[in-house]
């Protein structure tokens, strides 16, 4: 087949809509999910390699990263479809308009995967082991929601597992320090997503599915305030235990009253402004990923 007949049924206009649908299955649009997976896995590049990261973990992870929440997200909408349909924010979801075919999504998910395979490929074996659980978690998260009180938690596992792999892929082991890390980030996914889940809390009470905000009750605020909590003293930990400068202490002040504005933010239960306050943590990675790096430009 020519080059010119390729392109041509490439950019034909019904295969450009299918990529459109694919697209926004992957959440290509709404980039904050890839952002909040991106910015712990950054953080353990940077320690792991005590600042000096080799380009290509940097991009392997980074781009695996963006690959594996594509996959997840595409997996976690065609599970939920039946229940997005039922929630204002997500009824316009291609799955719940029945816009794609399981065959579709099974297509897509592979080729995803695949990708993301690829990326591990400079790796040790180890590290591609620790591909099998992280995938594990990733696609049994949306099927939580339907029996474990604390979903977030468990995606919670789901986003930190990168971390640990970033180690054995860096040092060929996974230290003690990773584990901190790994713990940290698993209460900011919680904090952060049960603010998500606030959001939403009106329309998920008519629903067969249980969500943190749901089994906290009037103290759903509270209950991510003090997630928060555990994640800032488990980052002290980390601190500690990379011997942090002033400058990271500094963002752990800043990243502090950050959390505390979210706090007033979140207590008036406006779904628009516990979902800003959900993409504003953004801004917490961002913060933290800061304060590492000028812990290692300092020393």
């Amino acid at each position: 087949m020519k080059a010119p007949s390729v392109f041509a049924k490439l950019l034909h206009p019904d295969v450009l809509a299918r990529f459109a649908v694919y697209g926004r299955l992957m959440r290509l649009d709404r980039p904050i999910g890839t952002l909040l997976l991106l910015w712990p896995t950054l953080w353990a590049v940077w320690i792991a390699a005590d600042g000096r990261p080799d380009f290509t973990v940097l991009a392997a992870f980074a781009i695996g990263t963006f690959l594996m929440r594509s996959a997840g997200c595409v997996v976690n909408d065609w599970a939920d479809r039946d229940i997005d349909r039922h929630v204002a924010r997500t009824a316009d979801r291609p799955a719940a308009q029945d816009l794609v075919s399981k065959k579709e999504v099974v297509k897509l998910v592979g080729v995803l995967c695949f990708l993301a395979a690829l990326c591990l490929i400079p790796f040790n074996a180890k590290t591609w082991l620790l591909a099998v659980p992280a995938l594990f978690l990733a696609f049994t998260y949306p099927y939580t929601k339907r029996f474990f009180p604390v979903p977030q938690l468990y995606l919670g596992l789901a986003f930190s597992f990168g971390i640990p792999m970033v180690f054995m892929a860096t040092l060929g082991e996974i230290p003690k320090l990773a584990w901190w890390l790994f713990a940290a980030n698993v209460f900011w996914t919680l904090a952060y997503d049960t603010i998500y889940a606030i959001a939403d809390k009106a329309d998920d009470a008519k629903l067969p599915i249980k969500t943190a905000a749901l089994t906290l009750g009037r103290y759903d605020a509270e209950g991510a305030m003090l997630s928060y909590a555990v994640f800032d003293l488990l980052m002290m930990q980390v601190g500690l235990m990379i011997g942090a400068v002033w400058l990271y202490w500094l963002m752990l002040v800043v990243v502090v009253c950050r959390q505390w504005h979210f706090y007033i933010r979140i207590q008036t239960r406006d779904p628009k402004a516990c979902f800003d306050t959900f993409v504003a943590n953004n801004t917490i990675g961002l913060l933290w990923f800061i304060g590492i790096l000028m812990h290692y430009a300092y020393i």
